[in-house]
Parts: structure tokens; C-alpha cells; sequence
């Protein structure tokens, strides 16, 4: 089992078990994705603090879920970020596109402050 998913008070957490999001993990996230948010939910905190490695379909699968937040008018939240996919990130500049938190308790709050608002 690669992913964990758990609906939250107006959010889903959808947690990464798998220590490299690649073309092996990637397109199954992405059905999972497309699934929570054909189910209606709006607002997604991806947790990723296990992951070590990402690769360009992990960017992709992480871009999947902001556009289907943001077609939702919902929230994503990136969490957990290990440096080797943080420094990817930040040098695809999506750490500008993105809400992105190293603390799960901020970015708890931050997602509930979103729904509220």
C-alpha cells in the first residue's frame, strides 16, 4: 500500500507511504486524486514526509492535486517536504505556487482557516 488516505472535518489528508514518488506511484496517486475529488471533497493536505525522492511525474501528480483544488475553489496543502524533494520544489519554483508547511499543526491550521474563510 503506497498511499493513506483519511477524510479529515473538511479536508482529506492523503499521506505518501512510499519513500520515492515516481513513475511507479505517481499515476496511481493521481486515480486516487481524481477519485477524493469526484466523491466532492474540495480541500487536500498532502503529507509527503516520507518520501525521499520525487521525480517529474510526482511534480505532475502534486500539480494535479492544486489544479483540482483550485477548479474546486478548494485548498491544497503540501506537507512534509524531506530536502531532496524540497530542493526540487524550490528549483521548479513551485514552492511559489504552492502552500507548502513543514509542520503538520500548521498546516492543519492553515487548511481549517481556508475552509472557514
Amino acid at each position: 500500500m503506497d498511499f493513506k488516505i483519511d477524510k479529515k472535518d473538511g479536508y482529506t489528508l492523503v499521506r505518501v507511504l512510499n519513500n520515492r514518488l515516481d513513475t511507479h506511484i505517481a499515476p496511481e496517486l493521481k486515480s486516487k486524486l481524481i477519485l477524493i475529488f469526484s466523491e466532492g471533497e474540495t480541500n487536500v493536505l498532502l503529507n509527503l514526509d516520507s518520501c525521499t525522492y520525487c521525480d517529474s511525474s510526482g511534480l505532475s501528480a502534486i500539480l494535479v492535486a492544486n489544479r483540482l483544488c483550485k477548479n474546486a475553489n478548494g485548498t491544497f496543502v503540501l506537507y512534509g517536504l524531506q530536502p531532496a524533494v524540497e530542493k526540487l520544489i524550490i528549483i521548479s519554483q513551485l514552492d511559489t505556487v504552492l502552500n507548502v508547511s513543514d509542520d503538520l499543526s500548521v498546516a492543519e491550521s492553515f487548511m481549517k482557516n481556508e475552509i472557514e474563510n
